[in-house]
């Protein structure tokens, strides 16, 4: 038998698989034996892909923005079993625009549309659940009392840092709650510093400042980016916590620094509370204590 967290002989599903960072894991963990099952709304795209990683790989279009989506995605994985799943997908600093449930685009695409996935694939999870997140979480507050920028006046970077400080808040939530439920399944959190994918190099903001940089200096592929996420989801020793580059944007993974807003479990409870009521998605696990 393969060890729970080997890619060999597992399905792995891989939200925004079809570019950068997210295709980059779909072919190493294809590559190392999984059967991975990509998942995005290119699905041409992910077709060829699928095709190139082969051993039965599958490409299903999903759209992050549309919860009718993902509950059509999970209700087709109600008879199969997944082993590992890995939410990566999402988008960066866009202009303000809501998701088909009048989500902020970033808060409904990165956070809530995974929680939603997660939440609903979860009875069919055996391994883990990785959720990709950013060091923009470095600079995140979470407003529970406007979460979809509905009152306030909205800017797009502080808006992406929100929603990737909900990611890593939302897997560290999840890692303690499968806990008190003496579940076998584990959740880790992964960001994969700079890589020079399309995402992010032309968003009007500071963030093309960096990305600019980023491929002056330090050019780092999508590959290397993906070296984080690849640990997250099979490395036998990850158990939970923050999986990312030794200096922040490069460098081997390990345990990654964390925001002293991510380890508030106030707020991750109650963050965790209200993506429940907007979504419709109740997990079937315990509150920790």
């Amino acid at each position: 038998m393969p060890d729970a967290a080997s890619p060999a002989g597992r399905t792995v599903i891989v939200t925004g698989a079809t570019s950068g960072v997210g295709e980059a894991t779909a072919r190493a963990l294809g590559a190392a034996g999984a059967t991975i099952v990509l998942t995005g709304r290119n699905t041409d795209r992910g077709r060829c892909i699928a095709e190139a990683i082969g051993g039965g790989a599958e490409m299903h279009r999903v759209d992050l923005a549309d919860l009718s989506s993902i509950r059509d995605f999970a209700d087709a994985f109600a008879d199969r079993r997944v082993d590992v799943l890995v939410n990566n997908a999402g988008v960066m600093a866009v202009p303000l625009r809501r998701t088909a449930d009048g989500f902020e685009m970033q808060m409904g695409t990165n956070h809530l549309g995974h929680f939603a996935l997660t939440g609903l694939l979860l009875p069919r999870i055996t391994g883990r659940v990785v959720t990709v997140s950013s060091a923009a979480h470095l600079l995140g507050r979470i407003d529970l009392d406007d979460l979809n920028w509905e009152r306030r006046r909205y800017d797009r970077a502080s808006a992406y840092a929100q929603s990737k400080l909900a990611n890593v808040m939302f897997s560290l939530e999840l890692e303690r709650r499968l806990a008190a439920s003496s579940s076998p399944v584990c959740a880790v959190a992964a960001h994969p510093g700079y890589a020079a994918t399309e995402v992010g190099s032309h968003t009007g903001t500071w963030f093309d400042k960096l990305f600019g940089f980023g491929k002056r200096v330090l050019q780092r592929t999508p590959e290397q980016g993906a070296e984080s996420l690849v640990r997250a989801a099979s490395d036998p020793a990850v158990r939970g916590g923050f999986i990312g580059p030794r200096w922040l944007l490069y460098g081997a993974p390990g345990p990654a620094g964390l925001a002293r807003r991510a380890r508030d479990r106030d707020t991750a409870t109650r963050l965790w509370e209200l993506s429940e009521k907007l979504t419709g998605v109740r997990f079937p696990l315990e509150r920790p204590d």
